[in-house]
């Protein structure tokens, strides 16, 4: 029976050559890919859960939301367009008359008034979206589950 023996590490031709040990595990946790996309502010929340129950929580959330988005939308639509149904059939059988002409008016009335509050509500909508820019670009995870969720709720 021949005896092995034990390997032993190459000899180099200098000892001058170092490398440097690089821990993959250890750079993934500092150096998120969101990181590098969005910035260097991750939300508390990139820290507290995992990837997949962020994904969850979001989509969760996002089903809900959408779900309930459709079901009001289609309450909305039919209480408005049975409105106007009313309001023209009501209108042809002669228990309304309309005044067209005032009717008009009031809607010029209302577009100039929209014009001037949309010129001093610039600021504010600018913020808002600025704010919410910022949330999303911190809960990046959240968000993408949160917006699949929400168009999957619409779906469905």
């Amino acid at each position: 029976m021949a005896a092995r023996r034990p390997r032993t590490a190459p000899e180099h031709e200098s000892d001058d050559d170092s490398y440097e040990v690089l821990d993959l595990t250890e750079y993934a946790r500092r150096h998120h890919w969101w990181n590098r996309l969005f910035g260097r502010n991750s939300g508390p929340i990139v820290e507290k859960y995992s990837v997949a129950t962020q994904i969850v929580m979001g989509g969760v959330t996002g089903w809900c939301a959408g779900f309930l988005f459709q079901k009001v939308g289609k309450l909305a639509a039919t209480a408005v367009g049975g409105g106007f149904l009313l309001l023209q059939i009501a209108s042809h059988s002669g228990y309304v008359q309309v005044d067209w002409k005032r009717v008009e008016k009031d809607v010029n009335k209302a577009k100039k008034q929209l014009k001037k509050r949309a010129n001093k509500a610039a600021p504010e909508i600018n913020t808002l979206i600025e704010e919410s820019t910022e949330f999303i670009k911190q809960n990046i995870v959240v968000s993408s589950g949160f917006v699949g969720g929400f168009l999957l709720g619409l779906a469905s």
